[in-house]
């Protein structure tokens, strides 16, 4: 790697060159990884992409003029001081607000690169142009301001945040949801039937884990090999199935921890409220993110919770 300030002005337009066509395909790759779900917002990364692309020709215009028509190759890995970007245009679905973030780190990497550059050069025109891309660099956050009101009239915000909404239940709340309730449920039954035959705390609470564990990596595993997420828009599957197993454990561990107290009578008593603290949770976030009355997701939810406690009473106790 060279040092930015060993660089000539050849080599310093050359990389600015690279630079912008980078950050231009970077913000196409924003336009259309935001199209499908945020079409405005997608439409204010289309009008910067036109802008990086706009500020690339008047580069290659001086170049050719001072430099000639072959230009090297030079690319921010090549040069010290420049900071490695994280490549979140290749997740999808893309995130607005950390496609956002990501742009004004790049504005504002490129104002410091134009500015850094300009005391760099020798040639007035260099150090001109240089100066002038600093200056729309700098400007360029409010440029994306005024685009964003331009393209985002209320009922748009409106309708991109029901698309946020729609995408956090789909990558978060669903797979936490449904593991929480397999969990919270599944696991009800081996444990107060392992309390109930042994009337141990301690045999209960290894029956409790073992069940809340295994249930988390099933849950997770199922969750993450069900879809890609390519067509569903769900998310990435492993993040999916991370979710899914961690709440599955969850949901059984809550239960299970209170017979980690010697009296067994306490213990079982206590883990009786968990379980129903655990189903009023369930209630309230199928009513909150599911669009579930409450009546209903309290009745479906107790009732299967209800089948599960009874199942696992009568087999401890025959």
């Amino acid at each position: 790697m060279k040092n930015f300030k060993d660089l000539s002005e050849r080599e310093i337009l050359a990389l600015a060159i690279s630079l912008e066509e980078e950050d231009e395909r970077v913000y196409a790759d924003f336009f259309e990884g935001l199209r499908p779900d945020y079409s405005a917002s997608s439409a204010v990364f289309d009008s910067m992409r036109k802008e990086e692309t706009e500020h690339r020709r008047r580069l290659i215009e001086l170049y050719q003029q001072k430099f000639g028509e072959h230009i090297p190759l030079i690319r921010r890995q090549d040069v010290k001081g420049f900071v490695q970007r994280k490549p979140v245009w290749l997740v999808r679905p893309l995130g607005l607000d950390v496609v956002r973030k990501q742009a004004s780190a790049i504005e504002v990497e490129s104002r410091r690169f134009y500015e850094r550059a300009a005391t760099l050069a020798k040639d007035a025109s260099i150090r001109q142009l240089l100066d002038d891309l600093a200056q729309q660099e700098r400007l360029h956050e409010g440029r994306a301001q005024e685009l964003t009101e331009q393209n985002l009239r209320p009922d748009v915000k409106e309708d991109e945040e029901k698309a946020r909404r729609r995408l956090f239940v789909l990558q978060i709340v669903q797979p936490g949801l449904a593991g929480l309730m397999d969990g919270s449920v599944s696991t009800l039954a081996p444990l107060f039937a392992a309390a109930l035959a042994t009337r141990n705390s301690w045999d209960a609470f290894l029956v409790g884990m073992a069940a809340s564990l295994g249930a988390g990596i099933s849950m997770g595993f199922a969750e993450a090999l069900s879809d890609d997420g390519s067509l569903t828009g769900r998310g990435h599957p492993w993040a999916r199935g991370l979710i899914c197993g961690a709440m599955t454990a969850l949901g059984g561990i809550g239960h299970t921890l209170p017979f980690l107290v010697k009296d067994f009578q306490f213990a079982l008593s206590t883990a009786i409220v968990v379980v129903l603290v655990e189903l009023g949770v369930i209630t309230w976030v199928r009513h909150r993110f599911m669009d579930t009355p409450v009546f209903s997701a309290a009745t479906q939810v107790g009732f299967g919770g209800a089948l599960v406690f009874i199942t696992g009473i009568l087999i401890g106790r025959s």
